[in-house]
């Protein structure tokens, strides 16, 4: 038997995970970001301003390039896809799940939309800000 911090260490030891900075270098360089959170997450959090969201439960459905279900930016195995959540906890197992199926430049976001939000990087504006929305000017970073 396995506990889910040892599941979670395995996931983490055959990613190569990316800080935020690194992230956004990426995501300029062609790589997707792609938040799992659940609406009311991302509603009470706030949004990145460029991620492709898809919730976790239908994550391998839409980014596997051979599934009927996949978004246009699945192509093939060689897209660099950063799997993203609220702290990095649960993006690392999606992104572990993801190599599983051959999409084998899969990683994740160390610390999630907290530390890319805490880290300046550019934010959305949403139509339904929670406690924890960020100010306008904050938002346009």
């Amino acid at each position: 038997m396995t506990t889910v911090d040892e599941l979670l260490a395995a996931a983490r030891a055959r990613l190569d995970r990316v800080d935020p900075h690194r992230a956004a270098e990426l995501i300029a360089e062609g790589a997707v970001l792609v938040d799992t959170r659940p609406a009311w997450q991302r509603a009470e959090e706030g949004e990145f301003a460029h991620a492709l969201v898809i919730e976790r439960n239908h994550l391998e459905w839409r980014l596997d390039p051979a599934s009927d279900a996949r978004v246009p930016a699945a192509v093939d195995h060689d897209v660099v896809w950063i799997v993203a959540c609220s702290e990095g906890y649960s993006s690392s197992l999606a992104a572990a799940s993801l190599q599983d199926l051959g999409l084998h430049r899969a990683t994740d976001l160390v610390g999630g939309f907290r530390a890319w939000q805490a880290a300046g990087l550019p934010l959305r504006r949403s139509e339904q800000p929670g406690p924890a929305a960020a100010s306008p000017t904050e938002l346009d970073r």
